[in-house]
């Protein structure tokens, strides 16, 4: 493994602690304890994955992932502390992949961001080019993880663009939000899990749909979601 992975948070313990197994496991990384050196590190560097505590002393985690979502579509893990559902929300609803609370078991850590590498490096590495949704407008080439809608580039991360992908390919059916998590995520689901909802809410936004009526991701509720055939 040569990926290169980027590492803020301005506690110098935990940082070390994830750059230590992050690279036992092969991985590059690069440690940065300041927002503002890292957002440097953003727009003059490319990076495979980043993690990315939410809070740091001179701006917010929230804040370089925007900044990374501005250019990139690599993974994103955020690092929060709280714990609370309304960080969350709003690390989905920005872009981020995925989240990990503080305290947090580092071998559990490793293999998310494995996870995500997995499924960020296949979208990026198919050479499969007959690989095409083409459904009303609306066209997704599995090959190179590329979207777009009405002849426009949607700017969809990995983990988005997977939920999508799996609604169009079952077309006219409702897929429940444990079956997209359990799927995609590759985790046990929990009834009080919100974050297939977060990332529905968040390609409807890129796709420019009306929230009370969307022309392609249909809420059925107390169902799950579908795409109309």
């Amino acid at each position: 493994m040569n990926e290169k992975i980027l590492i803020v948070d301005d506690d110098a313990e935990i940082a070390q602690l994830v750059s230590v197994y992050l690279k036992n496991e092969g991985f590059q990384t690069t440690v940065e304890y300041s927002g503002t050196e890292a957002k440097k590190l953003i727009r003059d560097c490319k990076f495979d994955l980043a993690v990315l505590d939410v809070m740091l002393p001179d701006c917010s985690g929230f804040h370089l992932c925007e900044e990374i979502r501005c250019h990139y579509n690599y993974p994103v893990i955020m690092l929060t502390a709280k714990g609370e559902d309304i960080d969350k929300i709003t690390g989905l609803t920005i872009g981020a992949d995925d989240y990990i609370t503080k305290p947090f078991n580092p071998v559990e850590m490793t293999a998310r961001v494995k996870a995500q590498l997995r499924r960020y490096m296949r979208y990026n590495s198919q050479k499969r080019d007959e690989n095409i949704i083409d459904f009303q407008g609306l066209i997704l080439n599995c090959s190179t993880h590329e979207c777009t809608l009405y002849g426009e580039k949607l700017n969809l991360t990995p983990t988005e663009f997977s939920i999508l992908q799996m609604l169009c390919e079952n077309r006219g059916k409702v897929i429940s939000s444990q079956d997209l998590f359990e799927n995609i995520w590759k985790e046990k689901y929990f009834e009080s899990n919100n974050t297939v909802m977060v990332h529905i809410r968040r390609i409807r936004e890129k796709m420019h749909e009306q929230p009370r009526n969307p022309k392609f991701i249909k809420t059925v509720w107390g169902m799950g979601y579908k795409i109309e055939k």
